[in-house]
């Protein structure tokens, strides 16, 4: 991928997730990987309704160096964290959207109430320990709740979800946002009812191999 097409799609993206209420103003950020040495993100401190694709910032992946002026946004560690320790994944996003953001604030772990959620993101949706922003600590506990996950939950803080590109890491968020919603409910009405964990596990590793693989196929 050309790097001028990786800041188009972080660019798109970020005006998407406004247009979705999933960011605001300058919060949140959005990456995407250009090659196994580069990712793009956006920048800190801008809006995206504003934002053009020379705010758009390169990343060394090795040593999170960048180029040019602009600084990119204040968790681009994690992203970079992300590609160097998931190399099927292409896509980052990081949202603050309502309901995620409400369960990550009673440190609650989604577990398997939806069939498209298990399947997209994973048999649960961990809850990474509380670190300050941009610290090593956040970057550290977020990517061990990522593990064998789609997403996860950042406490009293939002969520982030990835993605074999893009469009999938779209769909985590926006399946993301409906488990979460249907958690706090379902708990309201009594207790959310659990999938199976076997069969969350299957469908799950079933999505991957059958689904996840044709995003890379179809390139």
């Amino acid at each position: 991928m050309g790097i001028n097409q990786a800041k188009q799609i972080v660019l798109e993206a970020g005006k998407h997730l406004l247009e979705k209420e999933f960011v605001s103003r300058t919060w949140g950020n959005v990456s995407q990987r250009v090659d196994k040495n580069t990712c793009v993100a956006t920048p800190s401190g801008r809006k995206y309704e504003e934002l053009t694709i020379n705010d758009i910032v390169a990343v060394n992946l090795a040593d999170n160096s960048y180029t040019g002026d602009i600084k990119p946004s204040s968790e681009y560690k994690l992203h970079t964290e992300v590609y160097r320790t998931r190399k099927n994944i292409n896509a980052v996003i990081h949202t603050h959207q309502m309901n995620a953001s409400t369960v990550a604030a009673a440190r609650r772990e989604v577990p398997p109430i939806l069939d498209d959620m298990v399947q997209i993101i994973g048999p649960t949706v961990r809850v990474a320990d509380y670190a300050l922003p941009s610290t090593r600590k956040i970057v550290k506990t977020t990517v061990k709740a990522l593990k064998g996950r789609q997403a996860a939950l950042m406490a009293n803080h939002g969520a982030v979800c990835i993605g074999a590109d893009m469009n999938e890491a779209f769909v985590v968020t926006e399946v993301l946002e409906k488990a979460c919603k249907a958690f706090i409910e379902a708990e309201f009405l009594g207790q959310a009812k659990e999938i199976n964990k076997f069969e969350a596990h299957f469908m799950h590793r079933y999505y991957l191999l059958k689904y996840s693989k044709k995003v890379k196929s179809n390139k």
